[in-house]
């Protein structure tokens, strides 16, 4: 079976009430648990931390147990090479996801030191971004791991 591990950054928790003009209202453990339904034949396991260690631990974690990740670094898109060298260093297949269309707010958003590191972004689909992005690991994983 296709393991595949969703990673969220800093404030993902507070999807649902976190400024929901940009980010909606619904909170991502009710969109979790519709997306493992869309794709019962995936195991697909979360993680969110605000905390950026935390976040490069979970991703070496990952290392010969996921095949895919799907990665909403949040802010730290824009911050941190360290997140960008874990990804790097995994060796798994990632895809940068973020729920509002980052290059059309602030201009520190526009700059994603993660980008260059994955196989590729969605930007401002909200959060049908997650599911594109699982859809994408799906078609081009599944046959080599299956």
């Amino acid at each position: 079976m296709l393991q595949l591990a969703i990673v969220n950054g800093p404030n993902l928790n507070l999807l649902g009430t976190r400024e929901p003009h940009i980010y909606g209202n619904q909170t991502f453990g009710d969109y979790f648990g519709r997306l493992r339904k869309r794709f019962p034949l995936v195991e697909i396991q979360c993680y969110q931390s605000n905390v950026e260690g935390e976040l490069i631990n979970y991703l070496h974690s990952c290392m010969g147990k996921m095949h895919g990740i799907v990665l909403n670094a949040g802010a730290y898109t824009h911050t941190s090479i360290a997140i960008a060298d874990a990804v790097s260093a995994v060796g798994i297949p990632v895809v940068e996801v973020h729920i509002s269309n980052v290059l059309a707010r602030e201009d520190y958003r526009k700059t994603s030191f993660i980008a260059s590191k994955c196989v590729g972004s969605i930007s401002g689909l909200g959060m049908d971004g997650y599911a594109l992005a699982v859809q994408y690991l799906v078609d081009n994983l599944s046959s080599k791991t299956l």
